[in-house]
C-alpha cells in the first residue's frame, strides 16, 4: 500500500472516529470526500448525503446544509430516502455505541 494511500486511509479512519464523538465538521468533511471521491474515497452521492445530513441537521453546520442541497439536485428520491436512512442508522448505532 503506497504512503498516499495509508495516509487517506489514516484521515478517513480518524475523521469517523471524529465524527462517532460528535465531531460535525468530521462529518461534513466525510460529506465532501463521498462528494468529490476525494482522499481515496469512491464517488457516492448517497453516503455524500448522508454525512452531509448529519452535520447539517445535529451540528447546525451551514455549509453542509448548501452541499446536501446541491447534492440532492444529482439525486432521485429514493436516493435521497435511502441517505436519510443511512443517517438514522448511523445515529442510532452511534446512540448504542455512547450508552
Amino acid at each position: 500500500m503506497g504512503s498516499s494511500l495509508k495516509s487517506a486511509q489514516f484521515l478517513i479512519e480518524s475523521r469517523l472516529r471524529d465524527a462517532a464523538c460528535g465531531d460535525w465538521d468530521a462529518c461534513y468533511d466525510l460529506g465532501v470526500d463521498y462528494s468529490t471521491g476525494a482522499n481515496g474515497m469512491d464517488l457516492d452521492l448517497i453516503e455524500a448525503h448522508k454525512w452531509f445530513n448529519l452535520a447539517a441537521s445535529r451540528g447546525g453546520h451551514e455549509g453542509a446544509r448548501h452541499c446536501r442541497a446541491e447534492v440532492a439536485d444529482e439525486m432521485s428520491a429514493r436516493e435521497i430516502a435511502e441517505a436519510q436512512t443511512r443517517a438514522r442508522a448511523w445515529l442510532n448505532e452511534a446512540a448504542r455505541r455512547a450508552a
